[in-house]
Formats: C-alpha cells, structure tokens, sequence
C-alpha cells in the first residue's frame, strides 16, 4: 500500500481551502465531509438511525436531515453529539477506506490525502492512526474566532461554544508531520502548499523505491 496522508484543522481554519489547493496540483483528496454527506441521504441507512435516535423533529418535511437543528444540539450537548458520531463515523470510514484502497489501486504513487476535521482526536483518544503523515492546517485561535463568526454568522458565544468543541488548535501542533500556517494571505497559503506537495511527492516516491 502507498502512503497515505491525512489534512486536518480545527473550525474556520482553511483545511477546505487547502484541500482545495492540493487536488488542483494532483492530489487525491478522500473527503469525510463529503462522506458525511452521502451517508446521511434520504433513503440511506444512516439518516434512518439518526431518524430512530433523535426524532422526526431533525428531518425537514421533504424528508432531508435538517442538518442546522441538529448541529445546533449536537454542538451544546456531549451526550448526542456521542450518539451522533456513533451512528455516522462507522458509516464514513468504511466509504473513506474504500475510496482511499481503490485510488492505490489505480495508482500506488498517487498522493491521497484523507481529509478528515477530527483526525488528530481520534488519534489521541482512540489510539489509532488511520494515515502515514499528519498536515495539520494552522490559524491562531483569535483569527480562527473572527472567521467563524464572520463566515457563519455567530455571535462570539456561539463561535466559542462551537471552537470549544474540539481539541484547541494549539494542542494539535506536536501531532503534526506538516504545518501549513493558513493565517496570511492566500498567495502565502499556494507557496507552503506547493512546497508541501513537493515534500509528499518525495516520501510516496521514497517509499516506492523501498518495496
């Protein structure tokens, strides 16, 4: 198997952006938000046990998951975003893995990167890692607030509650093989990127000379 990547962030951080830059130079990116997406489709088996957990009341009339409402819950009670991710992240992963075993199959010198927001949480809670190398995607906390409320249109203490969901930005950095700090402008953000994907080009092609 080649080697596989992982890019994460925190909140309002830029990790879609970067995402976003790294499939423009080649890159295989194995999206969880996507993923996310697709498992919870009308008619699919996880809007169905979100459906049985939580009630109609997160279902919009024409039979879609009201995706605000529930966050809104899952977002200022630990317990339910539990149940949530108990339902949904199993679903994921499977079509993650997929994807990712399909793309080496094609190509074992493809760089794929799995995007995935709680990477590193799952590596500290679980003990487990799912990639090869960590990208973590870096803005100081003040800077990841203001974007937040800007992009979403929360109050202070919404962005707070939501920001202190998950890990702190700052805990995350010893976890990471690669820092892309996605604080300045998006031409520096295209410069760390290119020599980011220099760097991962090396390692797949280090690691195909090594079998």
């Amino acid at each position: 198997m080649g080697v596989i990547f992982g890019i994460t962030g925190g909140i309002a951080t830029g990790k879609s952006t970067v995402s976003a830059m790294l499939r423009e130079r080649g890159a295989i990116i194995v999206d969880a938000d996507f993923w996310a997406r697709e498992v919870v489709k009308p008619g699919s088996e996880g809007l169905e046990a979100i459906r049985k957990q939580f009630g109609d009341d997160y279902l919009h009339p024409d039979g879609t998951l009201n995706r605000e409402k529930l966050a809104s819950l899952v977002f200022s009670d630990e317990e339910a975003r539990k149940r949530l991710n108990a339902i949904t992240h199993p679903l994921i992963r499977q079509k993650m893995d997929e994807q990712v075993r399909e793309a080496l199959e094609a190509d074992p010198r493809a760089i794929v990167v799995m995007d995935i927001p709680l990477l590193i949480e799952s590596m500290v809670q679980e003990g487990e890692r799912r990639v090869d190398k960590v990208i973590l995607v870096y803005v100081p906390k003040p800077v990841q607030l203001e974007r937040l409320m800007r992009r979403n249109g929360l109050s202070r203490e919404e962005a707070e509650k939501r920001i202190q969901a998950q890990m702190p930005i700052d805990e995350k950095r010893p976890y990471a093989d690669f820092i892309i700090d996605n604080s300045g402008s998006l031409d520096q953000t295209e410069e760390q990127v290119e020599q980011l994907m220099d760097k991962l080009r090396a390692l797949v092609c280090h690691a195909g000379g090594e079998k």
